[in-house]
């Protein structure tokens, strides 16, 4: 199979390195990588029609784009003619849950493919600030999941968000895996008032957000990979049966 990697924390995040190290382990994979130049996190959908867009090659079947990780899509597919099986997104440093989905760059990715008829997934990997991340494990952890995917074909417009846990780094099997769907509570939005006056600072925390039953972050907050079937169809999503 010949997949496509894009994410938005940039082409050098140790994300996407995990990501192609997963991918490298597949029995006959073979990979491109068309990523942002710079980290374009919370970027959402956006895409560039305007004004050019500037690609630089970064190695064999390796290119940096100045855009958006939707542009890096959109560019792979019509700029430069690549044709992949699969693509995929991350794997991001941080969650991509709930309300995240419509904000985050590394879900608008897989969104465009599925907009184009292409099979995708996100792999985002939630954080916990005062631990480290285990790359060698998270890649470890992508492979298995993907493998699983692959095996689960998807509807046309329907694309996979994936969610892993932050646990202590060491040895670990896989968690268990949840097939959930996206929280529909908002993050609990909060504001300080900045040194100058009329500016505002957010101050929301991203883990005390609301953990609705059965969603993707009770399930990621608990330890467990979550998993959730997306569409473009109506927005929504279904659990993986």
């Amino acid at each position: 199979m010949h997949f496509l990697l894009t994410n938005d924390d940039g082409i050098d995040a140790e994300g996407l390195g995990a990501l192609a190290d997963a991918i490298s382990s597949l029995p006959h994979a073979r990979l491109s990588v068309v990523a942002p130049a710079h980290e374009q996190s919370q970027c959402g959908h956006r895409v560039t029609t305007h004004q050019p867009i500037r690609v630089e090659e970064h190695g064999e079947r390796r290119h940096a784009v100045h855009g958006t990780p939707a542009d890096c899509v959109r560019v792979a597919l019509f700029g430069l003619g690549i044709r992949p099986d699969f693509i995929v997104s991350g794997v991001n440093h941080g969650g991509n849950m709930g309300q995240d989905l419509v904000i985050s760059g590394t879900v608008a990715a897989v969104r465009e493919a599925a907009y184009h008829g292409v099979g995708a997934a996100a792999f985002s990997h939630y954080l916990i600030k005062g631990i480290a991340l285990d790359w060698r494990r998270v890649s470890a952890w992508t492979g298995e999941i993907l493998r699983a995917l692959l095996a689960r074909p998807l509807s046309a417009g329907e694309f996979w968000n994936v969610n892993f846990p932050h646990l202590e780094p060491g040895p670990a099997a896989l968690p268990e895996v949840a097939h959930c769907v996206p929280a529909r509570s908002p993050l609990r939005v909060e504001f300080a008032a900045g040194p100058v006056p009329g500016e505002f600072r957010y101050a929301g925390a991203y883990a005390a957000r609301p953990q609705d039953a059965g969603s993707d972050v009770e399930a990621c907050f608990g330890g467990k990979v979550a998993v959730s079937r997306l569409s473009i169809d109506h927005g929504g999503a279904s659990a993986m049966q």
